[in-house]
């Protein structure tokens, strides 16, 4: 199953963060809560996310990840990871280590910028 990147992005969110109300997935993605309930309706038509009641309030629901949508998520990772492997085995130990060194650099960088701006 395909999945849009807006559709993804959601899908993950529930998957890794756990199930969330649509109000706070709305700022997450930074969508309008309208969207946001279409983006949530096509993942529950299929099968990917469900729908619950919020214990601490009756109005509001929650939404979470099916155990279908965190497998389609699971295994979208794997074959990423393996595709890494793939890519990355042919590498010297040179190129390998200048490789990590800009991964870490970047790390920094990305870790600095959401310090700064309150995303951490």
């Amino acid at each position: 199953m395909q999945l849009s990147p807006a559709r993804a992005s959601l899908l993950s969110i529930l998957a890794f963060r756990g199930e969330q109300r649509l109000s706070t997935l709305s700022e997450l993605e930074q969508v309008a809560r309208p969207t946001m309930s279409k983006l949530v309706a096509g993942l529950v038509r299929d099968g990917l996310v469900q729908c619950v009641d919020d214990p601490t309030d009756g109005r509001a629901v929650r939404v979470k990840a099916t155990a279908r949508g965190t497998r389609l998520l699971q295994e979208g990772r794997r074959r990423r990871v393996e595709r890494l492997v793939q890519l990355l085995s042919p590498l010297t130990e040179r190129e390998a280590a200048l490789l990590e060194q800009a991964a870490a650099t970047l790390a920094a960088r990305l870790e600095d910028d959401a310090t700064q701006t309150g995303a951490g």
